[in-house]
């Protein structure tokens, strides 16, 4: 087929092996690429046996057939092993520039397996592969490690590293991918994984081409479509994905003070219009993407001074910000620099850094448990010294590397009451008491409370898809078709990670299903429908889900913390209200095809051509 390269990179760094096989052509039909490949693989090699720690775990990246394409937005590529923090399907999502570089070397995946006996990286290029020495920057952040990886390889090139907290195993750890910018996969701690197996970076940069089917028809598409992507993403280019704070947090969908606050005016502080105006100093963003939302920032006065890179997110500003009541704009862009150095995931360490706030409050954390530092709601001296702390596992930080959830089980005394997390990850910073679609989702979701599963927030408030049956935005607080719509929703968005192309080019309807359809068939030379995309989503989603009920997920863990299930937020202006959860996921089964426990029928798996032992 078009669009692939057909080989696999298998790299065992026990025995320093290295080995290329081909990828069926069948299961590229399957799964399409990218998610899909990765998760028919994990699901192969891991099981209710592997540490996720341990040399048994596997770490797998895949690419899809858009990237290395002129495709807009889908320089991306899949992460997927199992979770050291949830202990269930693990995976991360991230742009830059890797994913083309690596398949420019002429591979559409990569399976790295066992540990190596000291800390080494990966070398990939056009003449083949090395498992080098990475001594030297094993301890330094991800982008000093990055510039000595570049001047060892390619300045070309780029970098997927990690920094201190994967070597030190945080469990949240993210991988930083550094090319011209930086990205982060972050989520389920794909880069504890990396630091576990001793592998410091895996740097790719080739010159192989693409192979597409029907170039002239592509261009020709993509000189149509490009300009109207910029066009309806101009404002969100403009302030970044942190230009939805102010409008969320006036609709009660920003997270304030771990998740139990009504409204909150520091909002205006930390949004993207403040950014804009104040430290915003030029936008990045993914090769090949017309939307340019990342946020280029220098702070050169003050306490928290120096930062001059990657700028906060919507996410990074709700859980740093809002969850925290940090209003402070330059302690956020500190903290958030610091966390793409160390190699953290913001959303998970701005959560776990509120749930012990209110551990303070409540007096199951003092000052002698934290060395001194007074975790107080709105304190960004506490934040960014937690930053440090977690990712260094010194003092109370080693507590927190855990996550809320293994953290809280270790304090006792009640502190579970405070955990805001979906099986065992921290959510994302859209409440599911605005927008129950939001609510079902994050129960069902294989990696926890993620919002990028489904994205039904954005189609509750704006969106819609006449092509998938969604001709309007979803009603909220209505359980009419929510089954249908939530699980459409999340079929359409694995579809899109098999591809693989930005969420973010959803915004303002930039591109359609109708256009993801003509663009895989342009470049695969295949003649499939939306149905038939539809159902590798489907496919994928359902495939994920057998993995984590072979790991004993089932009803009892599709729920949501108590928090969004008993405490509403409250405010003439707000219109939440606590979504029935029990019976969504109930309707949410019976549509799906699965059981009263949610493991998928045989009769589901037989029309999904599915046929793995649960």
């Amino acid at each position: 087929m078009f669009g692939y390269h057909g080989k696999m990179l298998l790299v065992d760094l026990t025995h320093g092996q290295v080995e290329v096989r081909p990828v069926d052509e069948t299961a590229l039909e399957q799964y399409g690429g990218g998610a899909g490949l990765a998760i028919d693989i994990l699901y192969a090699k891991t099981g209710v046996e592997t540490d996720p720690l341990g040399p048994d775990n596997v770490l797998v990246a895949c690419t899809g057939p858009f990237t290395g394409t002129r495709v807009p937005s889908a320089s991306r590529h899949h992460i997927m092993a199992r979770s050291p923090l949830t202990g269930l399907l693990g995976e991360s999502n991230v742009g830059g520039s890797w994913g083309v570089h690596f398949k420019s070397t002429g591979y559409d995946g990569i399976v790295v397996t066992g540990k190596a006996d000291k800390p080494v990286y990966l070398w990939i290029h056009d003449e083949g592969v090395e498992i080098r020495d990475a001594g030297e920057i094993w301890g330094q952040d991800t982008m000093d490690a990055a510039a000595w990886l570049k001047s060892q390889t390619s300045e070309k090139a780029s970098a997927a590293v990690i920094g201190p907290a994967g070597e030190n195993q945080v469990r949240y750890a993210s991988i930083t991918h550094i090319g011209t910018i930086a990205r982060s996969a972050g989520r389920t701690g794909m880069g504890a994984v990396m630091g576990s197996k001793n592998l410091k970076a895996m740097v790719a940069y080739g010159t192989q081409k693409t192979p597409i089917a029907h170039p002239d028809a592509l261009k020709a598409d993509l000189k149509k479509v490009i300009p109207h992507i910029r066009k309806v993403t101009e404002a969100f280019g403009k302030f970044g994905t942190a230009g939805g704070v102010d409008n969320y947090e006036k609709i009660g969908n920003f997270p304030i003070q771990n998740w139990r606050g009504s409204r909150w005016k520091g909002a205006a502080k930390i949004s993207g219009a403040a950014m804009h105006d104040s430290v915003l100093v030029g936008r990045t963003a993914c090769l090949m993407c017309p939307i340019a939302c990342g946020r280029h920032v220098k702070v050169t006065e003050g306490k928290w001074a120096p930062v001059d890179g990657e700028g906060p997110e919507y996410e990074t500003m709700g859980t740093m910000g809002g969850e925290c009541l940090v209003d402070d704009l330059a302690a956020i862009c500190k903290a958030n620099d610091l966390c793409n150095r160390y190699g953290l995931d913001t959303m998970s360490t701005g959560s776990t850094i509120a749930f012990a706030m209110e551990c303070f409050e409540k007096g199951i954390l003092t000052v002698e448990d934290t060395d001194g530092i007074e975790l107080t709601w709105g304190n960004a001296d506490a934040l960014v010294a937690m930053v440090h702390k977690i990712a260094k596992r010194e003092g109370v930080g080693n507590l927190l590397a855990e996550g809320s959830q293994r953290a809280a089980e270790k304090l006792g005394k009640n502190a579970i009451e405070y955990v805001v997390a979906v099986k065992g990850m921290e959510p994302s910073a859209h409440d599911p008491r605005r927008f129950w679609s939001q609510a079902l989702s994050y129960a069902t979701a294989a990696r926890g409370g993620d919002h990028n599963a489904s994205w039904c927030h954005a189609y509750e408030l704006a969106l819609y898809m006449e092509e998938l049956g969604i001709p309007k935005p979803y009603p909220s607080y209505s359980l009419d078709d929510m089954s249908r719509f939530v699980a459409t929703m999340q079929n359409y968005q694995c579809m899109n990670d098999a591809m693989i192309i930005c969420r973010f080019t959803q915004v303002g309807k930039a591109v359609t299903a109708t256009n993801v359809l003509n663009w895989y068939n342009m470049i695969t030379g295949r003649e499939v429908g939306i149905e038939e995309l539809m159902t590798v989503g489907e496919r994928i989603f359902t495939l994920k889900r057998l993995y984590n009920t072979r790991l004993g997920i089932s009803r009892k863990d599709d729920t949501l913390p108590p928090r969004f299930q008993t405490l509403n937020r409250k405010d003439p202006e707000l219109t939440n209200q606590l979504p029935p959860i029990g019976r969504m996921v109930g309707d949410y089964y019976e549509y799906r095809q699965w059981s009263e426990e949610g493991i998928p029928t045989e009769s589901k798996l037989s029309e999904l051509n599915l046929n793995p032992s649960v």
